[in-house]
């Protein structure tokens, strides 16, 4: 199954991709972990993509997809992939249906009053990214990631102001992919809920997925 997340940035949609990768036995596709590999490999698409961000300027979506493109050839994918962050625009979406599309796309639904709360309170780990929730999801050890052991710190994209204006690029932009994903029939929607199991079962439910 080739499926995408959707959901307002802090809805949980990591959090989520990394049981349903388990669940689904497919990798997580983040077009921000495509783009710092294939500048690590120094790739052909490494290169280009990175003279545009050393230049302050965003990759292009055929870039992106180009990524994606190879991404979903290799054979992790044999099984499908689930796509977390991407496509971010109706554009996005546009280009990913013709390289093959997606089976499904779910969305997390969480008000904005709710996401600020969620973020505010969640803790990145610097060192493998993971992230936590001081409630919802804590460590077993406050302040240390579970993972990797490494102190775990606030991300500045999770400060008051910078997720006002996220919210704002996110239903501006983003959202108008649940109706282009309705219009297809592929859209699910769950809403997210104060636990992360609670809303593990739900997108389960929706997937028709074996717990």
């Amino acid at each position: 199954m080739k499926l995408i997340l959707l959901g307002a940035p802090g809805a949980g949609k990591g959090t989520q991709a990394e049981l349903l990768q388990k669940a689904l036995q497919a990798p997580v596709i983040s077009t921000g972990n495509l783009l710092r590999a294939a500048i690590a490999e120094g790739s052909k698409l490494g290169l280009a993509a990175k003279e545009y961000m050393d230049g302050g300027r965003l990759v292009p979506d055929e870039l992106i997809i180009s990524l994606v493109q190879e991404k979903l050839a290799a054979p992790e994918c044999a099984h499908g992939a689930i796509f977390d962050g991407f496509p971010r625009t109706v554009a996005q979406a546009e280009a990913l249906d013709g390289i093959g599309g997606a089976d499904a796309a779910l969305s997390i639904e969480v008000s904005d009053a709710e996401i600020e709360e969620r973020m505010c309170g969640r803790r990145t780990c610097p060192n493998c990214q993971t992230t936590y929730h001081i409630t919802h999801n804590p460590p077993r050890r406050e302040g240390v990631c579970d993972k990797c052991g490494a102190a775990l710190g606030i991300r500045k994209d999770d400060e008051p102001g910078v997720v006002k204006e996220r919210l704002r690029i996110y239903h501006e932009q983003t959202e108008p992919l649940i109706e282009y994903y309705r219009a297809q029939g592929k859209l699910r929607e769950v809403p997210g809920q104060g636990t992360v199991t609670e809303t593990t079962a739900l997108i389960f439910k929706a997937l028709s997925i074996c717990s």
